[in-house]
């Protein structure tokens, strides 16, 4: 790893060291709240954007910033992600896993060009564990190269977010995977379950809600990684479009298989 994607890593690496781990399990009550309904957010996630703006903008003055927390209170910072450079960055991912005061959760980064995902980060603050991507320059593991694979599993293994799909489309994607998948419990975390994908333990990941910051990292990680992640209709993922529905998996022909089954 070398230049602006080591002191991207170095980075994340210091604010989990210093306003994410000391707060693990180590919450009071009004350090944690409801910023809308189901969506908690903590003082960790606020320090912990604030230091990566401020670290990323000295990485890279000229990138905008496209922060979760900073979108919460003003949701028209994501039409900025349409043009220009801009660091789209998820503080904590798996919020609720972390107030809880277990695993998983993560910090996010992406580079997002005109709308395009370039660059990616994924940090696991509780094992060290850092995913990297860099679009048409592959995927690392604690800068290691890494692709994707199976599970290699009788019935491809499943990791299915319903949560914010609608009863019966909900209902109607269960029925279609009963017997044909085999379902696993998700983890709540993007930023664990896209690199599950890729290291053979999850087969495929379907995802209804996919904010930007959720996403753009994981998307290119795996897609990099030789796996597929695509819109239902197989459209290419954008972080600059909000639109419902996401289906990955570890391989392309995993990807086809996933979706006749899902879709039909």
């Amino acid at each position: 790893m070398e230049g602006l994607a080591q002191s991207v890593a170095d980075l994340m690496r210091q604010v989990a060291a210093e306003e994410i781990m000391p707060r693990y399990r180590n919450l009071a009550a009004h350090e944690i709240e409801e910023k809308s309904a189901g969506e908690q957010v903590t003082i960790a996630d606020k320090e912990s954007e604030l230091r990566l703006n401020e670290g990323l903008t000295v990485i890279l003055p000229d990138a905008g910033l496209v922060g979760e927390e900073a979108c919460a209170a003003d949701p028209t910072l994501l039409e900025q992600l349409g043009s220009g450079l801009n660091w789209l960055i998820d503080p904590i991912d798996g919020t609720h896993n972390f107030a809880s005061g277990k695993p998983p959760f993560g910090i996010m980064v992406a580079l997002v060009d005109g709308g395009e995902t370039i660059e990616s980060w994924m940090l696991d603050p509780l094992t060290g564990r850092l995913c990297h991507a860099e679009l048409g320059k592959g995927a690392t593991i604690d800068d290691q190269p890494v692709t994707a694979r199976e599970s290699g599993a009788a019935l491809p293994v499943a990791g299915l977010s319903l949560l914010f799909a609608d009863p019966a489309k909900r209902e109607n994607l269960k029925a279609r995977a009963e017997g044909r998948l085999q379902m696993v419990d998700i983890p709540r975390c993007a930023a664990e379950q896209y690199p599950r994908i890729v290291l053979g333990q999850n087969d495929v990941a379907l995802f209804e809600r996919t904010l930007a910051w959720d996403h753009a990292p994981g998307t290119l990680f795996v897609n990099e990684a030789g796996g597929l992640v695509a819109r239902p209709d197989g459209s290419p993922y954008r972080p600059d479009q909000d639109q419902k529905g996401m289906l990955a998996a570890a391989s392309p022909a995993m990807w086809e298989k996933a979706a006749k089954i899902l879709y039909g």
